[in-house]
């Protein structure tokens, strides 16, 4: 057992919140969203502190809503982490090129996508693998209600509170009803 040595304060490392954002429109999308959730769940200096539900959505291409493409499940994890932002981006890669993920078209269908939302409230575009906070995310309800579920305090540096920036956003979200749906 390591204990400190007598007279020295004991400091607890809690980690700095930061919120994930999931999203599958390929293959047994549940599935894998839960699948997702419990290996992040299993990483070291990751707690996931809450999950919302599965809400699902229309796909999202560059030109805009896909009706064509199969429809998105989405879900947030809340989480304090110990790790950096370009590690947790690297556990959270990992964990998508685990799941199957392949990245051919910017996008594009996925099995899973998993993105560093916020991070500590940090804003920050010094590295070109990660934008804090993601830069889309104040327009993006399938990002901002399944966040709101999963923290009603829930709030966005740069854009303000998420309850206000759902008022917002048009584009379609549903709770998604099937048997079984819910992320734990």
């Amino acid at each position: 057992m390591n204990a400190a040595p007598i007279g020295k304060p004991v400091r607890m490392r809690v980690g700095v919140p930061a919120v994930l954002a999931f999203g599958s429109n390929l293959g047994d999308r549940a599935a894998t969203i839960q699948a997702a959730v419990d290996a992040v769940r299993g990483e070291p200096g990751i707690d996931v502190q809450s999950v919302s539900r599965l809400y699902e959505t229309p796909a999202l291409k560059l030109d805009g809503i896909d009706e064509e493409a199969p429809a998105y499940l989405n879900a947030v994890a809340v989480v304090r982490t110990l790790l950096e932002p370009l590690d947790l981006l690297g556990v959270v890669n990992a964990i998508e090129d685990g799941l199957g993920r392949v990245r051919e078209e910017r996008w594009g269908d996925r099995t899973i996508d998993i993105d560093v939302v916020d991070y500590d409230r940090i804003v920050s575009d010094d590295d070109p693998r990660i934008v804090l906070p993601h830069p889309r995310a104040h327009e993006r309800a399938f990002v901002l209600v399944p966040w709101l579920d999963a923290d009603p305090e829930a709030y966005l540096v740069g854009y303000g509170p998420v309850a206000d920036l759902v008022k917002t956003v048009d584009d379609p979200v549903t709770v998604w009803t099937e048997p079984g749906s819910d992320v734990s």
